[in-house]
């Protein structure tokens, strides 16, 4: 055996499942050849197994013929919206429970005496009402806050770490952007953010936090610093 030759069994594959003849694999390029069609190919099943076959052997072609395309895509727009569109109804489905759960939270918590509810659907009660001016969307505020998930379990705490912390309302979840402009400074409040509010299908990666989940944050308007 020659090294760095690659002998496949008989050197003989049969495409005959596409309709094509029997391919020969008679020399190195050959070999090389037929390796990288099956990675391409295995690698389309891994995240598009419902892909039409005969479809992508027809674009192959185009391409290696130097024919022109049949159709277009230069931002790569349409397969990515397409990839994320199925990953997040694999997302749904997936997580269904947690959604329904989530709503069913929603739905039996808004029903307890001092809360209210926003337009958008926050729920939020005052444990402490504060004085002075409301910050905006995009104020920078000095705040503690404690983040549970609905079944109480902490996922982030300035209080727990015993320091505030300052940001921006525009660089945070649309339910903290909408809430802390309802507050005053010294104001203690409680809210139950709607997952559309928080991460929706997309939380932190390693959070506990899980797709379609509402979350709850105990928060404290320490001041508005600009």
């Amino acid at each position: 055996m020659k090294k760095g030759i690659i002998i496949l069994s008989a050197g003989l594959l049969s495409l005959n499942a596409f309709g094509q003849a029997p391919v020969k694999l008679a020399n190195k390029v050959d070999t090389v050849s037929y390796l990288i069609g099956q990675n391409i190919g295995a690698s389309i099943l891994k995240d598009f197994s419902e892909a039409n076959v005969e479809i992508v052997m027809a674009a192959l072609k185009d391409v290696f013929n130097g024919n022109p395309p049949k159709c277009g895509d230069p931002s790569n727009s349409i397969v990515s919206s397409y990839f994320q569109e199925k990953s997040q109804a694999a997302n749904e489905k997936q997580f269904a429970k947690s959604k329904e759960d989530g709503i069913k939270f929603l739905t039996e918590n808004k029903k307890k005496n001092g809360i209210k509810v926003t337009a958008s659907g926050l729920q939020y009660e005052i444990l402490k009402a504060g004085t002075g001016a409301h910050p905006t969307a995009t104020s920078t505020v000095k705040v503690h806050y404690h983040g549970t998930t609905p079944d109480g379990r902490v996922f982030d705490s300035s209080v727990d770490r015993g320091e505030p912390i300052s940001f921006g309302l525009n660089q945070v979840i649309k339910g903290w952007t909408e809430g802390v402009q309802l507050m005053q400074v010294g104001a203690k409040y409680k809210f139950y953010i709607p997952q559309e509010l928080a991460y929706g299908a997309n939380p932190q990666p390693g959070s506990i936090i899980e797709p379609y989940m509402p979350l709850v944050f105990e928060v404290e308007l320490i001041a508005i610093e600009k």
